[in-house]
C-alpha cells in the first residue's frame, strides 16, 4: 500500500483526531497568551506602585489628627437615617427640660448675632438658648469677666476663670455649699469640701452643631489642666460638622448626672461619686467628660436586676448593643474618640469589667 493511501485511510477511521488536536493547541495558545499579559500588564504594574507608594501599600494611618481635618466618620454620622419609632431622649424628671427657663435665669432665647471675640475676628453666627447662661465671646460685655484671664483658641471658642457670677450659679449645685474657702489640698471627698477649688476651674465656651446642623452655643466647666484640649477639640468637631445634642451645664438639672444624661445632654464637671461607689468620679475634678450620652451609655456587666446587665441612663438600653450602626455612636472609628485620644484622654468603651461609652478622661 502506497504511504498516500495509509494516511489516508488512518484519517479516514480517526477523522475526529485531528479537530481535537486543533482544539486543545487553541486552548493552549489561548492560555499562554493571557499568562503573559497578566505577568506584564498587571503583575509588575501593581509591584512597581507598591514599590513606588509603600505609604499607601503597606501602612495604615494614625492616631494623630492634623488641624483642621474633616473624618469621614462625622460625615457618615450625619448620613443616618433615624427610624421614626426610634427610642428618643426623654425630659428629665429633674430639673429643667431643654428650652425651659430655669428660676432666678433671665436670658434672651432669640438666636445671637455675630460679634467680635477678643482678637477681632467675626464670630460665627450662632443660637443661644436660654439654657445657656454664662457664653458670651466678647469679654468686653460683661464686667465681671477678668478679659485679661481669659484664653482664645478660634472666634467662638475660649475659656477662663470663673467670675463671681458663674461661682454663685454653681455653687449648691455642681459645687457643694460648703466649700466656699476650699482647696485644692482638701482631702474630704464624700462629705466634706471638694479636692478642687474653683481656681482650679475653669468655663468653657464653644460653638457646636446640633443634630438638625445649626450653630449653636455650648458652655461647660473642666479643669485648667484640660481646658486648652477642650477648646481644640470642640473646634475641630464644629468644624467637622460633628453632630452634638446638647452642651449645657449640668445645673440645669439640679446637678443631676441621670437626668442630664436621659436629654442627652454632653457635660464636664459635677462633684460626685461614681454611679453605684462611694469613690470620686472624674467629673468631680472637672478631668472628665460625656458626650451623647443617650446614644453612648454606662453599662456594668452582670450588676443589673436578675444578674442582668445594668444600663445607664434610663431608656438607653437599644444603644447597648455596639454592632449595630446608628447614628452619633462612639466607637475607635469616630472622629470624637480619636481627638481625645490623641489629645491623651482615655475612653471609657476601653474598659473590661465595664463599659461607659459616653466617658472620656484625663489624668496626670
Amino acid at each position: 500500500m502506497k504511504i498516500q493511501d495509509r494516511i489516508h485511510e488512518l484519517l479516514h477511521k480517526n477523522r475526529y483526531t485531528i479537530p481535537l488536536l486543533q482544539g486543545l493547541g487553541i486552548i493552549a495558545l489561548v492560555t499562554l497568551i493571557s499568562v503573559i499579559s497578566v505577568h506584564y500588564l498587571i503583575g509588575d504594574t501593581l509591584t512597581d506602585y507598591a514599590e513606588a507608594n509603600p505609604e499607601l501599600a503597606y501602612t495604615r494611618q494614625t492616631e494623630e489628627i492634623p488641624p483642621g481635618e474633616a473624618d469621614s466618620a462625622a460625615e457618615e454620622q450625619a448620613q443616618f437615617t433615624v427610624p421614626a419609632d426610634e427610642v428618643k431622649p426623654s425630659e428629665p424628671e429633674n430639673g429643667s427640660a431643654a428650652g425651659e427657663l430655669t428660676e432666678g435665669v433671665s436670658i434672651d432665647d432669640a438666636a445671637g448675632e455675630a460679634t467680635d471675640s477678643s482678637d477681632g475676628s467675626a464670630v460665627p453666627d450662632y443660637n443661644r438658648s436660654v439654657m445657656v447662661h454664662f457664653y458670651d465671646p466678647d469679654p468686653g460685655t460683661d464686667s465681671d469677666i477678668d478679659s485679661t484671664g481669659r484664653k482664645t483658641l478660634e472666634p467662638g471658642f475660649y475659656y477662663e476663670p470663673l467670675s463671681a457670677s458663674m461661682r454663685d450659679y454653681i455653687t449648691g449645685i455642681s459645687y457643694p455649699a460648703d466649700a466656699s474657702s476650699a482647696t485644692s489640698d482638701d482631702v474630704n471627698i464624700i462629705t466634706g469640701t471638694p479636692q478642687v477649688s474653683y481656681d482650679d476651674l475653669r468655663y468653657v465656651g464653644l460653638l457646636y452643631k446640633d443634630f438638625n446642623g445649626l450653630t449653636q452655643a455650648g458652655e461647660l466647666i473642666c479643669n485648667c489642666r484640660i481646658a486648652q484640649d477642650m477648646v481644640e477639640i470642640f473646634h475641630e468637631l464644629y468644624i467637622s460638622d460633628y453632630r452634638i445634642d446638647s452642651i449645657y451645664l449640668v445645673d440645669n438639672y439640679g446637678g443631676d448626672d441621670t437626668a442630664s444624661m436621659c436629654a442627652d445632654n454632653t457635660s464636664c464637671f459635677n462633684y460626685r461619686v461614681v454611679d453605684g461607689s462611694t469613690s470620686l468620679s472624674k467629673h468631680a475634678y472637672g478631668l472628665a467628660i460625656d458626650i451623647n450620652p443617650f446614644y453612648n451609655p454606662y453599662i456594668v456587666f452582670g450588676a443589673g436586676e436578675g444578674g442582668s446587665d445594668y444600663i445607664s441612663p434610663p431608656g438607653s438600653e437599644i444603644y447597648a448593643d455596639r454592632s449595630a450602626s446608628f447614628a452619633y455612636k462612639i466607637d475607635d472609628s469616630d472622629l470624637c474618640y480619636r481627638l481625645f485620644i490623641s489629645h491623651g484622654f482615655k475612653w471609657g468603651g476601653d474598659w473590661n469589667s465595664c463599659k461607659d461609652y459616653q466617658h472620656f478622661q484625663k489624668t496626670f
